[in-house]
């Protein structure tokens, strides 16, 4: 822009969260810092997984309390995590982005049924900052499989965001990608899209201190956690973008929010109160150890095999966290226990890649591991229990059979095991279904409801 003969630069900041995963040890400092740095110049962006069930306050208010702390850190745009797209139902996204008071942006997600996209939605957006015009597209993982058991369609080419940018170019001044691809998928996009001048990213959870350039597409990504937040700054001149400048701010050292840090205190205590109501009365302890069988964690093995209408399962005992005594028990206590959005899932296994995945269910790299992602949210996976399969000196059983090499066997589990290195033959199996939207602890609730006694599940 040029006023009286002079060239006028215009600076455009945007703040950026992603992957809080409900962590709000720092979140009333990030919003305190971002509002006490608004002006007419800013935007602050959100890019997916802020809500996770394992927190207790998003599993009582269905993720609604997320919202209302988005709404009030004065977010202007987001788009969507895993944890948001297929840990909640359809009407429970439904409820959830009907409160928002902010803009949802993402462009691949439609209704299996109907084609549309949620009314929520836009693909893509153009906001205009005096005379500077920026356009954002949105984008979540395509977690097909996932996503296709709630009812939705996920898709990601390459070729679908180019069209986009392409779409809008003509109309701004800079594109911006709002990404919950993670860092693999941001990087081949900047290296093949062409017209982006910003990738916020997401889902991967990489710390990116000043930023990460692949061609002339700037990328960044604050971390997990809230640890981190990101802001990126960009200047025009004569409305074109002469310089991009990513950063990362350590939340420790902000002054808190004070109105974020009160909102956060009341929906604690309303989510304490909620899930406080008494399920049931145990009449004996239901007792939990991670390296040795009880009755508690074998009986929840077999609930899942039967949940999933299968003959075989298994489980590490590392998903149930403590035990719980003997009296009543609260939903508040099952979420503790159980925090993990982790849903039952059904694998088929040809009879040797059974035979490898037991074998190796029982190393100490299984047993003994710390896992961190996948879903889990406990401190170690701890022994394998398996329902219908028995390990002897002469072999593999199932069902009282030796195992067959070349048979197929069907076999009820976790879906936490078919992601990456955990269990290679889980991960690559051809045939997966998941059972969407049940967590592991709604099979607890169930065991301990049917068989409060013996544990049995009926």
């Amino acid at each position: 822009m040029i006023k009286e003969g002079i060239v006028i630069k215009t600076t455009v900041t945007i703040f950026h969260t992603n992957d809080i995963h409900s962590g709000f040890q720092n979140w009333s400092n990030i919003v305190g810092y971002i509002k006490q740095h608004r002006h007419p110049h800013t935007r602050y962006v959100d890019l997916g997984d802020h809500a996770d069930r394992a927190n207790p306050m998003t599993e009582a208010t269905a993720g609604v309390g997320n919202i209302q702390l988005l709404n009030e850190a004065n977010v202007d745009f987001a788009t969507i995590g895993n944890n948001e797209g297929v840990t909640f139902s359809q009407e429970m996204l439904d409820d959830m982005y009907s409160e928002a008071q902010f803009q949802i942006i993402l462009a691949n997600l439609r209704d299996r049924k109907t084609g549309q996209r949620p009314h929520w939605t836009v693909p893509h957006l153009i906001d205009e900052m005096d005379g500077v015009r920026i356009g954002y597209i949105g984008y979540t993982s395509a977690m097909t499989h996932f996503y296709e058991q709630l009812g939705w369609d996920v898709s990601y080419t390459i070729d679908d965001i180019q069209a986009d940018v392409d779409r809008l170019k003509p109309d701004v001044d800079a594109v911006i990608l709002l990404s919950h691809l993670g860092l693999p998928k941001d990087e081949m996009i900047a290296k093949n899209v062409q017209g982006i001048a910003a990738i916020i990213g997401a889902h991967t959870h990489h710390s990116l201190h000043g930023g990460l350039k692949i061609n002339e597409t700037w990328i960044t990504q604050a971390g997990k956690h809230g640890n981190y937040f990101g802001e990126l700054t960009l200047t025009f001149e004569q409305n074109q973008l002469i310089h991009t400048e990513p950063k990362l701010i350590d939340p420790t050292q902000c002054q808190e929010d004070e109105n974020s840090k009160q909102l956060l205190e009341t929906l604690n205590q309303q989510a304490t109160t909620a899930l406080s109501e008494p399920m049931i009365a145990l009449t004996k302890p239901f007792d939990v150890k991670w390296f040795e069988p009880t009755h508690a964690t074998q009986g929840l093995c077999d609930a899942l095999t039967e949940w999933c209408g299968e003959e075989i399962g298994m489980m590490n005992a590392g998903v149930l966290m403590e035990s719980l005594p003997k009296g009543n028990v609260t939903y508040g206590d099952i979420h503790r226990i159980c925090p993990h959005p982790i849903n039952p899932c059904i694998v088929e296994l040809t009879g040797k890649q059974l035979i490898d995945t037991i074998r190796r269910a029982q190393t100490d790299d299984i047993v003994k591991l710390e896992l961190k992602g996948f879903g889990f949210r406990g401190k170690v996976l701890g022994l394998m229990l398996f329902t219908g399969v028995d390990i002897t000196s002469e072999g593999i059983f199932v069902k009282g059979e030796h195992v067959v090499e070349d048979a197929m066997y069907r076999l009820a589990t976790l879906d936490m095991y078919t992601f990456g290195f955990l269990f290679p033959h889980i991960a690559n199996a051809a045939y997966k279904q998941y059972l969407l939207p049940e967590f592991l602890r709604d099979i607890v609730a169930k065991l301990l409801q049917t068989g409060t006694n013996t544990f049995s599940f009926s």
